[in-house]
């Protein structure tokens, strides 16, 4: 039970190309609201006990927190639930929005979709 990192630019590939993936944003409700991946769910305490249940576990399982740190052990956690794909993104949210200003939706509606 593990997980991989994952750059950027492959995150971007797969938004492009069409590779399942599911993008989980652990950093809290106010930052989410105000920006985050397109596609990205938030996952806290009260969400996360119906993510396990309800996502199959091979599916591939991106994790994203402000700067990389604090998704490595959430992704880790998810793998010991038994997802078999799971990743951590490096340098999180925070580069992210630095080098993807484009794929930032808000959920005011501002933003790309």
């Amino acid at each position: 039970m593990s997980f991989s990192h994952l750059d950027h630019d492959t995150l971007r590939q797969w938004q492009g190309n069409g590779t399942a993936h599911k993008v989980v944003d652990i950093r809290d409700p106010m930052s989410f609201s105000q920006g985050h991946i397109p596609g990205s769910c938030h996952l806290d305490n009260t969400s996360v006990g119906d993510f396990v249940e309800r996502t199959p576990q091979e599916s591939a399982v991106v994790v994203v927190c402000y700067h990389g740190h604090s998704s490595q052990q959430a992704a880790l956690w998810l793998a010991g639930q038994g997802f078999e794909r799971v990743y951590s993104l490096d340098g999180g949210f925070t580069h992210w929005q630095h080098q993807h200003p484009d794929q930032v939706v808000r959920d005011d509606g501002v933003g790309s979709r």
